[in-house]
């Protein structure tokens, strides 16, 4: 199980671009306890040192909300920090569910590649520590907002030219036909631009 967002210091795969804002807490979803009527779970509580990738503005929106990942977080303001610039790379879990039928989980991806689609799911399927999946509904058949593409990691890239101990990136990924939860590298790119 995954039940906390992804945190450390190395969540950031680029050095930018940067354009940070604040947003309150209530404007920011999926993450905590789920207040709504819509059938949708609860997800890991926002702290300091977490980083997901969230949807911003009601959910009445989606699938045109804008995302961006949470930079930092006060917790005694309950406001968050987010970096919504377009083309910035972070890390994150990301669930391989492509859709969902009767909402369950129903086909995945085996082998996700560089630039496959990455969506903000509120899910009840998924984990607590999961805000992305590969799906572009959510288990009770409304639309995600696109977060970004798998890209590649630092470490992805062979050291050509400079040498080093880097190897040729490990992708596509192979999994198995089952819902997994991978860390990748996602490269911002919402659908509000």
């Amino acid at each position: 199980m995954t039940t906390e967002f992804y945190k450390g210091t190395n969540w950031q795969s680029t050095s930018g671009p940067y354009i940070e804002r604040a947003f309150h807490a209530v404007d920011l979803w999926p993450h905590g306890p789920d207040s709504e009527s819509d059938g949708v779970g609860d997800k890991d509580v926002l702290a300091d040192g977490l980083h997901p990738f969230l949807a911003i503005g009601p959910k009445a929106n989606r699938p045109h909300n804008m995302v961006g990942v949470v930079v930092t977080y006060k917790t005694a303001i309950t406001v968050a920090v987010m970096n919504i610039a377009q083309a910035f790379v972070a890390k994150a879990y990301v669930a391989n569910v492509l859709t969902y039928n009767g909402g369950n989980a129903a086909t995945f991806d085996q082998t996700p590649d560089i630039g496959s689609p990455v969506y903000i799911d509120d899910s009840n399927d998924l984990d607590s520590g999961i805000t992305l999946s590969q799906s572009p509904a959510n288990d009770v058949a409304a639309l995600n907002p696109l977060a970004g593409y798998l890209y590649y990691d630092q470490d992805d890239y062979a050291d050509i030219g400079v040498g080093g101990p880097n190897a040729a990136a490990d992708w596509p990924k192979s999994l198995a036909n089952s819902l997994i939860y991978f860390l990748a590298s996602v490269m911002l790119w919402p659908d509000a631009y």
